[in-house]
């Protein structure tokens, strides 16, 4: 069996690297690849996988651009931190998906279901990306999470816990996790956006990009930017330019206007 792992963090690489091992461990790997242009690289210059674990997003965008670019006839297993409601459009035309953080007995499921299906690929089969997409934009209602009304963070030698009402956004920077306050105080966290994501009220936070997750309180204004995109401000200002995406823009004037 011929795997390609695609996963631009590091540290979810290496685990999905070793489960994979574990599980099959008479399987050949390739990557993990990081980006759209190095997945493309790749698959124009081998032969298809037997099977793809990608994850959606990459660092030079979302990895559904990779069919765009290049035709996918092996089954594909989305790895993503999207709530739960809407990855059931990744079912459409993949074998499975996984919600981060991945865990060991879900990835065998997934492997298993696989091996099982493997006679159905027997013959190249296009990966249909309109239906995928027509799916998606039909399923985006979110899925309900505990809500958490505390985040504990550390300060020196201290621990202090902050009230979710008061955070105007999380973002994250070089990998690390950061809430700022509506008085402008930031503060570091110990897990990723995509947990954060889970853990917040989706009427009231917003994730406008891979590195902000926005309370509704915290937008003072709204552009319209090019190519469909919204450019937020922020208050308090934010460390960078935020950005609606196109993909993302109509859910967000959904969720602007509720």
């Amino acid at each position: 069996m011929k795997i390609f792992i695609i996963e631009d963090e590091t540290v979810a690489a290496q685990r999905m690297l070793e489960m994979v091992r574990e599980i099959v461990p008479q399987a050949k790997i390739n990557g993990p690849a990081d980006s759209i242009e190095e997945s493309v690289q790749f698959l124009r210059t081998h032969p298809m996988p037997d099977l793809i674990l990608m994850d959606i997003e990459l660092v030079d965008g979302q990895s559904f651009e990779i069919f765009g670019e290049v035709e996918v006839t092996c089954p594909v297993i989305f790895t993503t931190a999207y709530d739960e409601f809407a990855l059931q459009a990744f079912k459409v035309h993949s074998i499975d998906y996984l919600l981060k953080p991945i865990q060991r007995e879900d990835l065998q499921k997934s492997l298993r279901k696989f091996q099982q299906l493997q006679q159905v690929y027997s013959k190249p089969q296009p990966f249909n990306m309109d239906e995928l997409l027509q799916e998606l934009r039909r399923t985006t209602a979110p899925a309900s999470h505990p809500q958490r009304e505390h985040f504990l963070v550390r300060q020196g030698q201290r621990l202090i816990s902050i009230s979710t009402p008061d955070i105007a956004y999380f973002y994250s920077e070089d990998r690390v996790t950061f809430l700022k306050t509506h008085d402008g105080r930031f503060f570091s966290l110990d897990y990723p956006l995509e947990e954060v994501e889970q853990q917040v009220d989706s009427t009231k936070f917003f994730r406008a990009s891979r590195q902000y997750l926005v309370q509704r309180r915290a937008i003072s204004d709204v552009f319209v930017h090019f190519n469909g995109k919204y450019k937020l401000a922020l208050k308090p200002t934010a460390n960078e330019d935020v950005y609606v995406s196109r993909d993302r823009a109509p859910d967000f004037k959904k969720w602007l206007g509720a």
